[in-house]
């Protein structure tokens, strides 16, 4: 049943992604969503963690060296991203497996956090994954891209060549959480650090290195920093390229109607 919810072709393009693996950029992109992570469970204490949807074991890799728990987990559904996480000889990693995308191969409560991160905008029935996170974890970091935007209608092949089949905002996150029966109790948003702009720009678009550009990255990062300091968190939404939200069960059952 939860085997033939996970489409084939998603299965062989994840495989494929991680086979195509790039070091370099995901540690990068690794480095700012671990933070995230660290940052938004500040006064928190989390003995056993499971990230689902690990990838390529370089967020955990990252949380491990940070001693964020003392015994950390990870699921994927390819077994290529399997592979990476292995060989990566993670500290405090107790186990790593292929899983079919729904079906989280736990008893109830076996999770003081799960850690969900970039993982929600790729997934096909997101409210079946996210009631069995609740089944099997107590609390979740959950962290998505901001692609909602006005020209969203127009930019669906680029989102798609990433995989993101879901668009979120803020608002969208925090209604689909809440209706699901999560209580959120604390969120961050952030934008796209200058750095990682570089490296995507130079390295993986392969375009010339030029002062200009340089600068230009480096005042429209500054500007939008300025305008979220200034205006508070209603413009940090706005331009925010990524939302994190810590949330926990709701003691109460979601009812409809």
């Amino acid at each position: 049943m939860a085997e033939e919810i996970l489409s084939d072709n998603v299965k062989t393009a994840y495989d494929e992604f991680y086979q195509k693996h790039d070091e370099a950029w995901r540690m990068l992109s690794a480095k700012y969503k671990a933070q995230h992570i660290i940052d938004i469970c500040k006064g928190y204490s989390f003995k056993k963690v499971l990230e689902v949807g690990a990838g390529d074991g370089s967020i955990l890799k990252i949380l491990a060296d940070q001693n964020f728990a003392p015994e950390l987990h990870a699921v994927e559904i390819s077994e290529s991203g399997v592979e990476h996480i292995k060989k990566r000889n993670i500290i405090n990693l107790k186990s790593v497996q292929v899983f079919d995308g729904y079906r989280l191969p736990f008893a109830n409560d076996s999770f003081d956090l799960i850690i969900l991160s970039h993982v929600l905008e790729h997934v096909e029935h997101e409210r079946l994954l996210l009631r069995e996170l609740k089944r099997v974890a107590k609390y979740f970091v959950i962290e998505v891209p901001r692609d909602y935007k006005a020209s969203v209608d127009n930019r669906i092949k680029h989102f798609l060549a990433y995989g993101h089949i879901n668009v979120y905002t803020p608002t969208l996150l925090r209604y689909l959480l809440k209706t699901e029966g999560f209580e959120i109790e604390a969120d961050l948003t952030s934008m796209i650090e200058p750095e990682v702009t570089k490296f995507n720009t130079y390295i993986n678009q392969k375009k010339p290195k030029s002062l200009v550009t340089d600068l230009k990255i480096n005042s429209e990062y500054a500007v939008k920093k300025g305008l979220v300091s200034l205006l508070g968190k209603k413009a940090s939404e706005k331009l925010a390229n990524a939302y994190t939200v810590l949330c926990k069960k709701a003691d109460h059952q979601v009812e409809i109607f």
